[in-house]
C-alpha cells in the first residue's frame, strides 16, 4: 500500500494512538461492556420480538399495518 495514501495514513495514526494508550484502553473496555449490555442484554430481556409472537408466518407486514391503523 502506498505510504502517501490518506487511508493508510489515517489507519497508521489510529494504530499508533491505540498502541500508546494506557488509561484509554480501560475506558474503551468500559464503553464496549456498556454497549454489550445495552444492545444484547436489554434486547433479550426487555424488548421481546412482539411481531413474531402475535403475527402469522409471512403476514408480519399486514399485522403491523393493522396495528398502526387501529390507533
Amino acid at each position: 500500500m502506498d505510504k502517501k495514501n490518506w487511508l493508510y495514513r489515517a489507519f497508521d495514526l489510529y494504530r499508533d494512538g491505540f498502541r500508546q494508550m494506557t488509561l484509554g484502553r480501560t475506558l474503551w473496555a468500559i464503553i464496549l461492556i456498556k454497549l454489550f449490555i445495552i444492545f444484547v442484554i436489554l434486547k433479550i430481556f426487555f424488548f421481546p420480538n412482539y411481531i413474531s409472537t402475535h403475527a402469522d408466518e409471512g403476514k408480519e407486514s399486514e399485522f403491523v399495518a393493522t396495528q398502526i391503523l387501529k390507533k
